[in-house]
């Protein structure tokens, strides 16, 4: 049985990336996609492990080459997601997280019709700012500057198949596991992992 491909998208700072992370804590068959980008490492991140970082030359030789799924320059650093490590995943039967903007969601359902996508939203704006400003790794500028990217960003929460406010941490986590867990029960999967017991449930006595 084939994985499901699932996007998640936010503005920075609705807490994304940590419900994804949580989640896959709870499951071994679950992956979040590695994308590349050219932007520098935070302290604490890790090559090949939170991002694969190179530089532009790099990134705009794998462009050339169509080896990205979907890619986007943001603030001026370019981020984008592999076809090849994508689908190898997803043929081994693990669910594959992209946590990429609203402008790579728009590519990928061009490629990929059966992608499940969800938006994750912060409660409020104020509190949107509470969290970047709690991160401690921006200047004030760059917190300005991500606050009015959002609004943008948020106007297109409409064009995802499922929405959650994260506003308690593991009531969202609970929300986004559910949305998961259930897109394992579709009739198309099941009939794929169960199909001797189905087999076996109709066949005459």
């Amino acid at each position: 049985m084939k994985g499901n491909l699932f996007i998640i998208s936010s503005p920075s700072g609705a807490g994304k990336s940590s419900l994804i992370s949580a989640l896959l804590a709870k499951h071994d068959d679950m992956k979040v996609s590695v994308s590349h980008t050219t932007r520098a490492p935070r302290p604490g991140e890790v090559d090949g492990v939170h991002y694969h970082f190179c530089d532009k030359d790099e990134f705009k030789a794998v462009i050339e080459q169509n080896g990205f799924f979907e890619w986007a320059e943001v603030f001026g650093n370019f981020y984008g997601t592999s076809k090849q490590a994508i689908i190898d995943q997803l043929d081994q039967g693990i669910d594959v997280f992209l946590d990429i903007d609203w402008q790579g969601a728009q590519q990928m359902r061009k490629l990929v019709s059966e992608v499940i996508s969800v938006f994750i939203l912060p409660p409020s704006k104020t509190e949107l700012e509470n969290r970047l400003n709690k991160r401690g790794q921006d200047s004030q500028d760059v917190i300005a500057k991500r606050m009015d990217k959002a609004q943008s960003e948020m106007s297109h929460y409409d064009e995802y198949g499922f929405v959650l406010i994260n506003d308690d941490f593991d009531t969202t986590l609970a929300q986004l596991e559910s949305v998961v867990l259930a897109h394992r029960c579709r009739k198309a999967n099941q009939q794929i992992k169960h199909q001797s017991l189905l087999n076996d449930l109709l066949a005459k006595s």
